[in-house]
């Protein structure tokens, strides 16, 4: 099934109070610089209740409308428009877009299949986004856009959009929170943000890092979808460190164990590809440095605050790292990887000079290189926009390769991974991946782990 979302209405909401002249300008972190042309991206499912009618869906949507001009000064960036000329913000309060669609289809359909099943599944979520994910960095992009889209049943989906150029993923839990607390009438609990990161990493005038990004979606870059649940991960944590429960140790986290079976199916996937043959490769994880810092950045803190944590190894260290014993040590080196790169949020400047070296690898020949991001942590299940809590936070297609991003399940307790891969790789990736699954779980992958 195709979905068909027709745009009934669209317009710009701008803040309910003019930003102030010293505010104007808005000049970015060289962070901020590197990042890809694009948007980052989530999409919250909201069943009908049985009281809904077509007046209350929309006033619905009238207190949506309004409760994000109310917020939209405390966020005043994202009500401009940016002038890549000049690497700023030009808070000019434009507005942020605010548009609404029908979609032809019941909500359940989606949560089914995510929209459509089979390898396009991903892709059909897209069309929940008000924008093209690479569609970004123009004068007339707007820095902020949301999508209010009404299913045959009553049910809701609202997609949001926010520029990369200022935003990283936690920054857009923070505005979601404000938002939702906002049209819910919490307005004492609304977060107010902090912009202060280009005073600690003052602009450049750096070009942004090449990562293949273009403004129309490449179709040849595939996404599919990997639920570990709680009992997977169980079994994954007891594979890897069979003593912990009698320890006194912590267990490896849910995202470390996760992405350690991504990585390796990846990895061998890639052997595979390439006639048996290992290469170099380099494993980047995304950390959120925010309360990390010394002295500790805002929770609230705006902009990409991240750092990057590295493993990497020869062709030859590779290819050990692919035998079916060799789980708990990778394991054991990711989840040390990453533990440094939390000690080592205070260099995070230095670290700078790594995301060059790490997208240069990436585009050579000898290396392959994996990007990891958890996003489990944003809280995106508890955003109550005074409707109830959403049934389903997704992603869509997002036009990077060799991309796992991890995200939260509903109860807390499991992972569902995104995986982005070239449509070449997928199918070696998808055989690898069952094969260890079936190695690690000696069960039928789909027991404990459901692949979309």
């Amino acid at each position: 099934m195709m979905m068909k979302v027709e745009v009934e209405r669209r317009k710009m909401i701008k803040p309910l109070t003019a930003t102030p002249s010293e505010l104007r300008s808005y000049k970015i972190s060289i962070i901020d610089e590197l990042n890809p042309s694009m948007h980052v991206i989530r999409i919250l499912y909201y069943p009908s209740s049985s009281s809904d009618s077509a007046a209350a869906g929309e006033l619905s949507i009238i207190n949506l409308e309004e409760s994000l001009a109310r917020i939209l000064p405390l966020f005043y960036p994202l009500a401009g428009r940016y002038i890549k000329e000049k690497h700023l913000v030009d808070c000019n309060d434009e507005g942020a877009e605010f548009s609404v669609a029908s979609v032809d289809c019941d909500l359940v359909t989606v949560l089914i299949t995510g929209g459509g099943g089979g390898s396009s599944a991903a892709e059909q979520l897209n069309h929940l986004l008000p924008l093209e994910i690479g569609a970004a960095d123009e004068p007339t992009d707007p820095m902020l856009a949301l999508r209010i889209n009404k299913f045959r049943c009553g049910g809701v989906a609202i997609g949001v959009c926010a520029s990369h150029r200022i935003s990283d993923s936690a920054s857009l839990g923070i505005f979601l929170t404000a938002w939702a607390d906002a049209a819910a009438g919490r307005e004492s609990a609304v977060i107010k943000p902090d912009f202060d990161s280009p005073v600690f990493f003052p602009s450049e005038n750096l070009p942004p890092l090449d990562f293949g990004v273009s403004r129309t979606r490449d179709t040849s870059v595939v996404c599919e979808r990997f639920l570990f649940d709680k009992n997977a991960i169980s079994t994954l944590r007891d594979t890897a460190n069979p003593e912990w429960r009698s320890s006194a140790g912590r267990p490896p986290s849910r995202v470390v164990v996760v992405s350690t079976v991504l990585t390796q199916a990846l990895l061998r996937a890639d052997r595979a590809k390439n006639g048996g043959v290992s290469r170099a490769s380099l494993i980047a994880q995304a950390i959120n440095v925010r309360e990390r810092t010394i002295p500790p950045v805002s929770k609230h803190a705006w902009g990409t605050w991240v750092s990057l944590s590295y493993l990497e190894h020869t062709a030859e260290q590779t290819n050990h790292s692919l035998e079916p014993d060799e789980y708990p040590g990778l394991v054991r080196k990711m989840r040390e990887t990453t533990m440094q790169g939390v000690k080592d949020c205070h260099r995070i400047l230095v670290l700078v000079d790594s995301y060059f070296d790490a997208a240069k690898k990436a585009s050579s020949p000898d290396y392959k290189v994996i990007w990891i991001t958890d996003w489990s942590k944003f809280g995106e299940y508890e955003l109550d926009f005074g409707f109830g809590k959403p049934m389903w936070v997704s992603l869509a297609d997002v036009p990077l390769q060799d991309l796992f991003i991890l995200m939260n399940t509903k109860h807390n307790d499991g992972i569902e991974a995104w995986v982005y891969l070239h449509e070449s790789d997928m199918p070696f990736f998808r055989h690898e991946y069952e094969d260890i699954v079936k190695t690690m779980l000696i069960a039928d992958p789909k027991t404990h782990i459901l692949i979309n």
